[in-house]
């Protein structure tokens, strides 16, 4: 029975974001076929997702120094819903992303997500006198970008555009997970007359997908 935990990484409904609808495909697909799994769901838009703020970055420092017993609630409650985020992700065996590409990077909260629980020292990888090691690179674990996008770009002179899935891929490869696959529904906006066209196709790949995983 393997864990799968699922990125909401857009504010909208299925009515408003192709990304959610092939979220939701993905998941109703996935579910349907392994039952038995454990599914978990954060929306990043409307779960406490921490910040690094002032206060995240004053804890930090405080326990670097050798403060802990300074730490206030508030900054207390803001690191310890970050570790929640962190366990949680490292738990997972499988972990399906869903966001929109937005100005060439992903919204906000998807970085938010990714300072908060992806790159953590101490559980997602480690500092050493050489440079980071990763932590999850044995763990088995797989993950998929759902994404969409206005513009089409691959194959074109601006694919080198695409700053958001090669980000998050980067970044997963960073702490051990180097089995990523990406469904990317492109050139929505760009050509409205094949609109339903290019879903119905990244919906039917992400049934395939889902299937397979």
């Amino acid at each position: 029975m393997a864990k799968v935990l699922f990125v909401k990484g857009h504010p909208g409904t299925s009515a408003t974001s192709i990304s959610v609808q092939l979220l939701e495909r993905f998941q109703a697909d996935y579910t349907a076929k392994n039952p038995s799994d454990t599914v978990e769901v954060v929306d990043l838009y409307n779960d406490n997702i921490p910040l690094v703020d002032a206060e995240v970055l004053s804890a930090w420092g405080k326990f670097q120094n050798g403060k802990a017993a300074e730490v206030t609630a508030t900054e207390g409650a803001k690191l310890a819903r970050m570790g929640e985020l962190a366990d949680q992700f490292v738990a997972a065996d499988k972990i399906i992303f869903a966001a929109p590409m937005w100005n060439f990077g992903y919204p906000p909260m998807v970085k938010a997500y990714i300072d908060a629980a992806v790159v953590v020292a101490g559980k997602t990888f480690n500092y050493t006198q050489t440079g980071p090691v990763a932590l999850l690179g044995d763990k088995g674990k797989k993950a998929v970008i759902l994404e969409s996008s206005g513009s089409h770009f691959t194959g074109t002179p601006a694919e080198g555009y695409t700053h958001a899935s090669n980000h998050l891929k980067g970044i997963l490869n960073f702490v051990g997970i180097s089995d990523v696959e990406f469904v990317t529904a492109e050139g929505v906006g760009q050509f409205p007359d094949k609109k339903a066209e290019i879903i119905a196709a990244a919906l039917s790949k992400v049934s395939s997908l889902a299937a397979a995983a």
